[in-house]
């Protein structure tokens, strides 16, 4: 299946199975806006759960906040966000589409990748087992081709985004010969700069109103709140401050269904620390974010590092972790060093100091900061696209189902019973009763036993339980497994410790 039409049917199952609607449905929709319905947002809650537990529960230096919304006005400009936080758009004059111009070139530097891939893969349905693919790739003259004209477009992006150069990005767009999707046409405008953020007004009297912004990201509300967290806690570095919020930027471009969107929802920790000791927590950070989304099964060759050789003005080191999308390997989380730039902007523009006292070293200074930040719904869309499955079945039937891990499934168990008559379904609710406080049971008594275990295969339920006649004697009932669709027979008063056992994100927590 072509990973274009992959992704579209994930989409479409989403809104069938009550996973994710586009906003305002019965209105047509809003763009690039969209609302999580009932099993997406038990499953986004599940997501937000295990990272919180594995930040906050996991280590005793590490506490949360809840920073608000708004935020005074020049916060936003001691950040930089004011005067730099733009998108370099680009519009082609037949279509009248407009694009960002980062964009299009990332999806050429993709193109790159995809050839080579193409390549690797012909080469190994002609070798078969004997196949190597380290040495094919830097043998192959048309893969190294390929990786020379990747790596010389990649450092020439680079350089102009640095500066930024925006005739140098129309100029990259036309040397590659990147055409628009809708017209085919190279027909573009000049690259101009658009700020990403929401502004609105605060105050009861339009001519006293003051403009503020919908905050474009949420570890100002972090840094701000430091050195009240650090005194009120008693914190010592090096110590961190984790924060699950939404954000809102104001995408021209919003693309790839929940991959981009204007209101979206993050998950940030900022580690502050000593300076000088920071490539070290950054090195530690690295490794511990990717084993926490290696936790989850995807399989590693899922995943990979892309470390930013050009840095941001206020980065020392910065990483991103990245996840093989239908639509290529995409960013999931970054990791940034950020030196002491935020918390020194802060205090040059508050005229209030912010430095920590160091008992050990009897000195005062501004900590440097580990950043580790996670897209919720970036991360749900990977989820989503990894655990999609259509199986092919003995009978010639084909299943759809969510293999999602049974931690982070919004039902973790459906109880069935066979029939709707003699006394089953006062069973089933009676089973239901008992575990509902452990874990998000679900009823179904609706059509056939074999329709009911396909519709929770749809939305994930990694176990369901059959009331059967046999019940009522002997106070058992048949547990199915979802991926091996297996059935076992099981005493009820064992149910809940089977299902908390296979379910728990405390397993997965184990795994850190």
């Amino acid at each position: 299946m072509a990973q274009e039409d992959n992704f579209k049917k994930i989409v479409s199952h989403c809104k069938e199975y009550g996973f994710v609607f586009p906003s305002s449905d019965i209105y047509d929709g809003l763009a690039a806006v969209y609302d999580y319905g009932q099993n997406g947002v038990e499953l986004k809650n599940n997501i937000k759960e295990y990272w919180w537990k594995s930040m906050v529960l996991l280590n005793e230096n590490i506490v949360g906040i809840d920073s608000a919304i708004f935020m005074h006005p020049t916060i936003w400009k001691a950040s930089g966000h004011v005067d730099a936080f733009n998108d370099p758009l680009i519009d082609n004059r037949d279509s009248k589409k407009r694009y960002r111009a980062d964009v299009l070139i990332e999806e050429q530097l993709a193109k790159y990748d995809e050839k080579m891939q193409k390549e690797v893969d012909k080469a190994r349905k002609r070798f078969g087992d004997q196949f190597d693919e380290a040495m094919f790739r830097q043998t192959n003259p048309r893969v190294l081709e390929y990786k020379q004209k990747q790596d010389a477009l990649h450092e020439r992006f680079a350089q102009a985004m640095q500066q930024p150069d925006l005739q140098e990005l129309k100029q990259i767009i036309l040397d590659e010969g990147i055409v628009d999707p809708i017209s085919g046409t190279k027909n573009w405008t000049d690259v101009r700069q658009f700020n990403l953020m929401f502004s609105t007004e605060i105050g009861a009297a339009a001519e006293a109103a003051s403009k503020i912004y919908l905050r474009p990201e949420t570890a100002q509300g972090i840094f701000v709140n430091y050195l009240n967290v650090q005194k009120t806690g008693r914190m010592k570095l090096p110590f961190g401050i984790a924060q699950i919020g939404k954000a809102f930027r104001n995408e021209i471009v919003a693309r790839q269904f929940i991959f981009r969107m204007r209101e979206f929802e993050q998950m940030e920790m900022q580690f502050f620390v000593q300076p000088g000791t920071e490539l070290e927590w950054f090195a530690h950070w690295k490794e511990t974010r990717m084993k926490w989304h290696q936790a989850l099964g995807f399989g590693a060759e899922n995943y990979r590092f892309h470390d930013h050789e050009k840095l941001a003005h206020y980065a020392n080191a910065a990483a991103d972790i990245e996840f093989r999308m239908p639509f290529g390997f995409k960013e999931v989380e970054g990791i940034h060093s950020r030196t002491n730039f935020d918390l020194s902007q802060h205090e040059k523009f508050s005229g209030k100091s912010i430095k920590y006292f160091d008992p050990q070293t009897n000195e005062s200074y501004v900590p440097y900061v580990i950043e580790t930040s996670i897209g919720v719904d970036r991360m749900f869309l990977s989820i989503i696209c990894h655990a999609y499955r259509e199986e092919q079945l003995e009978n010639g039937e084909t299943r759809v189902l969510l293999q999602l891990p049974p931690a982070l499934a919004p039902v973790k168990l459906a109880v069935l019973p066979l029939v709707k008559k003699d006394g089953l379904p006062e069973k089933a609710r009676e089973i239901i009763s008992q575990l509902r406080f452990q874990v998000n049971c679900q009823y179904d008594e609706k059509d056939t036993i074999g329709k009911r275990y396909r519709r929770q295969d749809a939305i994930g339920t990694p176990y369901c339980i059959t009331v059967d006649y046999d019940t009522l004697k002997d106070e058992s009932v048949t547990l199915r497994n979802r991926d091996t669709m297996e059935q076992t027979r099981v005493p009820i008063a064992q149910l809940q410790e089977i299902i908390q056992e296979k379910t728990s994100i405390t397993n997965l927590l184990k795994q850190l």
